[in-house]
């Protein structure tokens, strides 16, 4: 684990100009550019507060806050997993002609969805002080940073995994896309978590690791209160152990890897 780490930091002034080519491209030839990643999420928003904020009981502004944020957590989780599902075999040509350390060509889509998910929640942020009026809910961000740490380094570890199943099975990222259309429902994004308790499916969200996120990014800025210390131990253990599986995979998987691409 340390020799990747370690090798990882050493190339990353290579990772981080993949990562600003791969931004570049992304909006080559758009008028409005960067501009899309505000604009999608607030389309989406709008598109729910007009349907779902009179059903759920919620008034417009703390539904759209907490929309904002809810999203823009499952837009990163989503790039994530999808994007890297692919980093392995979208590297082909890298791994067959050098030395790179395997753990960097995942972190390369997934610090591009970062960015991306990094711009959304600064829009969240601003709606909770300008729409939900609650600037002085800004006082508790410095214990969403933590969460957003784990996060990064959870779908980073995640995105490996589905790297190398992707190599062997290629099916992999059609079973994650319908997987993920799943879990967007499963998750309280679009209603609270108090919806799935009253329905008798409290279960969901205690065994979901998205919105054990969600609780500690989204609940924190929304509500302006600080959550419990053991939703920190869970996330921590969860990346731990999905950190662990990705290590692991690498070592065990890094001399064959190269027959399945």
């Amino acid at each position: 684990m340390v020799t990747q780490l370690s090798a990882v930091w050493r190339f990353r002034h290579f990772l981080l100009s993949l990562v600003r080519l791969d931004l570049k491209n992304r909006y080559t030839r758009s008028a409005i550019g960067v501009g899309w990643t505000v604009i999608q999420p607030l389309v989406m928003a709008g598109v729910f507060v007009l349907i779902f904020s009179g059903i759920l009981g919620m008034s417009p502004g703390r539904y759209v806050t907490s929309l904002l944020l809810g999203l823009a957590v499952w837009n990163f989780v989503r790039e994530s997993l999808v994007a890297g599902s692919n980093a392995f075999l979208d590297h082909e040509r890298y791994i067959r002609q050098s030395l790179l350390p395997y753990a960097l060509y995942p972190l390369r889509p997934v610090l591009g969805s970062a960015v991306h998910a990094g711009i959304a929640l600064l829009v969240a942020v601003a709606a909770v002080v300008f729409v939900d009026g609650g600037f002085e809910k800004l006082a508790v961000f410095p214990v969403v940073l933590p969460a957003l740490v784990l996060l990064l380094v959870a779908g980073w570890a995640a995105a490996t995994l589905f790297a190398f199943a992707q190599c062997y099975f290629q099916d992999t990222r059609h079973l994650l896309d319908i997987g993920c259309q799943m879990l967007f429902f499963l998750t309280p994004i679009i209603y609270p978590p108090e919806v799935l308790v009253d329905k008798g499916a409290g279960w969901l969200a205690r065994v979901n690791p998205v919105n054990l996120f969600l609780e500690l990014i989204r609940t924190p800025l929304a509500n302006g209160t600080v959550p419990e210390l053991k939703l920190y131990v869970y996330a921590a253990a969860f990346t731990a152990g999905l950190g662990f599986l990705a290590m692991l995979a690498i070592r065990r998987g890094h001399r064959r890897l190269v027959y399945q691409l």
